[in-house]
């Protein structure tokens, strides 16, 4: 009964999400699918106040907007903070779909604040709300209600990419709190992980809903070439100390010795991921580490589907 959310910056999951009778939701400057960042329902935190954890990805998301690398300004957090109940309040009157806010709703409430803090907030907003990309300024007119469900983000563009990321986990979010209402478990996979870990903001958000997402009944997984970027992040070690399963392929000796001194790999067990072959490697789970090889048979039709090569991909 679990259901299964793709995070797929790179457009590579539709085939086989198709082929499983799944839902792709592509996001892009030009698509007609939208997803709303303001989303949010009344079971979204553990309290009976949904809006202090949204105001979390909220601030998140404007720090990333505003592209501060130390994070915004305490002065311009407690505005935020202060017109979220305002945008809020006619949805928490009345829970209707057509109630829920949207990005433009945040802009306007902020543009009515007096303070000049508030007046740079919004133009940082402008372009997301009445510009070139507006592509997160509409209500969720998808349904999610296919158990299994991909997001392909592969056109956002480098501008837009990262958000689009947090704002799909902020999605996958909504549909954890209603699932463990449900008493569902909620499987979420993230490709390129590690762009969500190279910026602060959405580091920090990340892990926090790394952890929630544990307690919630939710089964995140993180998926990565980019190894040096992922160690590279402050936040590297809240994502191990939450992590129960680890695979690991072929790395690259600079990679070996850092994930070495992580993990606690002997010698011997990092030679399963030196100049390993295909389908080989190590699994730790738990305190357990087991090398394996996977010869998975390429003739089988879920190989077709699943291969990323590009002269596989064309000939099929």
């Amino acid at each position: 009964n679990d259901d299964i959310i793709v995070c797929d910056p790179e457009g590579e999951y539709y085939p086989l999400v198709n082929a499983l009778g799944g839902q792709v939701i592509h996001i892009a400057p030009n698509s007609h699918d939208y997803i709303n960042p303001m989303d949010i329902n009344l079971d979204y935190s553990d309290d009976d106040n949904p809006l202090g954890f949204k105001s979390d990805f909220i601030l998140s998301l404007c720090e990333l907007i505003m592209g501060r690398r130390n994070g915004i300004e305490a002065e311009e957090k407690s505005v935020i903070d202060r017109c979220l109940p305002m945008v809020y309040q006619k949805y928490f009157d009345d829970p209707v779909p057509e109630n829920m806010p949207i990005l433009g709703d945040l802009y306007a409430t902020l543009r009515a604040q007096k303070e000049e803090k508030a007046q740079r907030i919004a133009t940082a907003l402008e372009i997301y709300v009445n510009g070139s990309l507006k592509v997160f300024n509409h209500q969720t007119n998808v349904q999610l209600s296919n158990r299994i469900v991909c997001f392909d983000i592969k056109d956002l563009g480098k501008q837009l990419k990262k958000l689009g990321m947090l704002i799909v986990q902020d999605q996958v979010w909504n549909r954890v709190t209603l699932n463990r209402v449900a008493h569902k478990s909620t499987r979420y996979y993230v490709d390129e992980f590690h762009l969500l870990l190279k910026e602060e903001q959405t580091a920090a958000y990340s892990i926090e809903i790394w952890k929630r997402f544990r307690k919630w009944g939710g089964i995140p997984t993180g998926i990565t070439q980019n190894i040096k970027d992922l160690l590279a992040s402050r936040e590297i070690e809240n994502i191990f100390e939450n992590s129960d399963f680890i695979y690991m392929l072929n790395q690259a000796s600079g990679d070996r010795q850092i994930l070495a001194g992580h993990l606690n790999i002997s010698p011997y067990q990092l030679s399963y991921v030196t100049n390993s072959g295909e389908g080989e490697g190590l699994l730790f789970y738990g305190n357990i580490i087991i090398p394996f090889k996977d010869r998975f048979d390429k003739s089988l039709k879920l190989y077709a589907l699943m291969t990323t090569r590009p002269e596989e991909v064309k000939r099929e």
